[in-house]
């Protein structure tokens, strides 16, 4: 891998250097690097582009890193990976895609992740994008990941953009069994004329399960958010959704929540709230010795950590 790509990597995935454990590597829609493990094997699909990740059950303290990098204007790709995961497993899965995109051409990166977590397994799912580029071209990053959790399953999911994309339409399904709980908490800022769009969608199927979905995002610029959410309680369960906006300039966030309890003992919940950083921050981080746009980033930093 070339330095650029190398940069791309590290910013995705936290990657200095060839990771522990089990791993598959992509870049420009070709596999550069893989390893597996005795309990964690990867098996590249036969009917479309992408890759199975199959961890054994009883897995633990074990990880995978799955980044993927473009660094040719004009590459576009879709890719299917599907993640099955052991009953009583509890693993950590490392993802992101970074694009570096200095021509004139669309490069866009459209990943389907699909998560099967058998009874009681665990699973902490990391996915961050990036995008950088001195040329014409836009990022374009549309991510969608559908949780299937069996009886007592858990997933933990942190989804970051901070920089760098243009367009995105990030897709979040889920249906919970049993005791099962699903946990998203998502990171987002948008400048220029950016555009993203968050759309959640959660079935609360079985007795006594939950989910907490938590989205902070911060809008730029001319840039445009939109989030929807939609949670439907068929079961005795909880569920709890929030989103938190900060506009800047001349940016603008649609926040447009929907519950639906179809059990007498769904307990639901929403929040939202959408505003500019408040004048009493600015000028208590200013009084300290900060100019305004430090004082800003300060905010922005803390908000979104």
């Amino acid at each position: 891998m070339d330095l650029v790509q190398k940069n791309l990597l590290e910013q995705v995935a936290g990657l200095h250097e060839v990771p522990e454990g089990a791993y598959n590597i992509r870049a420009n829609g070709k596999k550069v690097a893989r390893n597996t493990t005795a309990n964690i094997d990867i098996v590249t699909k036969e009917d479309k582009d992408g890759i199975d990740i199959i961890i054994k059950p009883g897995t633990v303290n074990e990880s995978v890193h799955i980044p993927v990098v473009l660094s040719e204007s004009g590459l576009q790709e879709c890719v299917y990976n599907d993640f099955y995961i052991g009953e009583g497993a509890d693993v950590t899965i490392v993802a992101g895609c970074g694009i570096h995109n200095c021509g004139v051409d669309t490069s866009k990166h459209e990943g389907i992740h699909t998560f099967y977590l058998e009874k009681n397994a665990k699973v902490k799912y990391i996915e961050r994008h990036y995008g950088e580029g001195d040329g014409n071209g836009e990022n374009v990053m549309n991510p969608q990941t559908i949780v299937h959790l069996k009886e007592g399953a858990h997933m933990e999911m942190e989804t970051t953009q901070i920089k760098g994309i243009d367009s995105t339409v990030r897709i979040t399904k889920g249906d919970l069994a049993d005791g099962a709980s699903l946990e998203v908490h998502e990171k987002i800022m948008t400048h220029g004329k950016q555009y993203a769009k968050t759309d959640f969608a959660i079935d609360m199927n079985g007795k006594d399960c939950s989910c907490n979905l938590v989205s902070r995002s911060v809008a730029k610029g001319e840039s445009r958010q939109e989030f929807f959410s939609i949670m439907n309680g068929n079961a005795a369960c909880a569920g709890h959704s929030e989103c938190d906006a900060i506009i800047m300039d001349h940016g603008c966030v649609t926040a447009s929540p929907q519950l639906t309890a179809n059990n007498i003992d769904a307990n639901l919940i929403h929040e939202a709230a959408i505003g500019k950083i408040a004048g009493e921050q600015l000028i208590k981080l200013m009084t300290l010795g900060l100019t305004e746009k430090e004082a800003e980033e300060q905010i922005i930093n803390g908000f979104l950590k």
